[in-house]
């Protein structure tokens, strides 16, 4: 199961819609990722806004996407919170340095990195926008072994190992406070799904099934025991 920041179509802003009904799942990648953010958060790639309202007590909420119609969605959505700013804005692009005006403490990037064709730059720009001790939060598939016709359908360029991940965050001058693997029945479902069923896009039937009735026991369980494999990667990484 993936949820999407925006690219460049309407479908991906329905298959945004069609994914809000994984309540769950997104609950729990939410208490993960709100954990570790400050109370002035930049989200890049904020979509139709399905994280950004998890947000609604910091003090600042940015957001940014490089889609016209989602950025539209996004402030349309949020119009009545004067906390919230939404721009269109690429990661890669020089401009994006700008937002360092906002004094922003933290960073949110839940499935965006993989779209991003030049990751390490986005990265350095992320560096360059926050203050020392500032972090990012990011989430992003794993394995490149499970990259499928699905994958390349949602635009991703790449998925991750620790390795590579943790490689391309040290380049752009992060440490690393946390990587783990998250999702280990969701590893075999992309897999199966990739590689054995040739899907082209995610099963309806599939997100409800797994969000019903595996998501409240998987959260649990891997709030204890790190799995060894998972269908994506979270890190937390900090500028020194």
């Amino acid at each position: 199961m993936h949820q999407e920041a925006c690219t460049t179509t309407e479908y991906t802003i329905a298959d945004q819609e069609r994914m809000q009904a994984a309540q769950r799942y997104f609950q729990w990648q939410a208490r993960i990722a709100e954990a570790e953010l400050g109370r002035r958060v930049l989200e890049v790639g904020c979509g139709v806004g399905n994280f950004s309202h998890h947000l609604g007590d910091r003090r600042l909420v940015v957001g940014i996407d490089v889609d016209e119609n989602c950025v539209s969605r996004w402030q349309e959505r949020f119009s009545g919170r004067s906390n919230y700013a939404g721009y269109l804005l690429n990661a890669e692009s020089p401009e994006f340095c700008e937002l360092k005006r906002h004094d922003v403490d933290s960073i949110a990037c839940l499935n965006v990195l993989e779209h991003i064709e030049q990751d390490e730059k986005a990265l350095r720009n992320m560096w360059e926008v926050l203050p020392p001790g500032g972090r990012v939060v990011l989430m992003v598939p794993a394995f490149e072994s499970l990259y499928g016709e699905i994958d390349a359908r949602l635009g991703h360029y790449r998925r991750y190992t620790q390795a590579s991940l943790a490689s391309v965050a040290e380049s752009a001058g992060f440490f690393l406070r946390r990587l783990k693997y998250m999702n280990f029945v969701g590893f075999f479902a992309w897999w199966a799904n990739a590689k054995i069923f040739r899907r082209t896009a995610q099963s309806e039937d599939q997100i409800a099934f797994f969000d019903s009735y595996v998501v409240p026991i998987l959260s649990r369980m891997e709030q204890w025991i790190s799995p060894p494999v998972g269908q994506s990667i979270i890190a937390t990484l900090e500028k020194r």
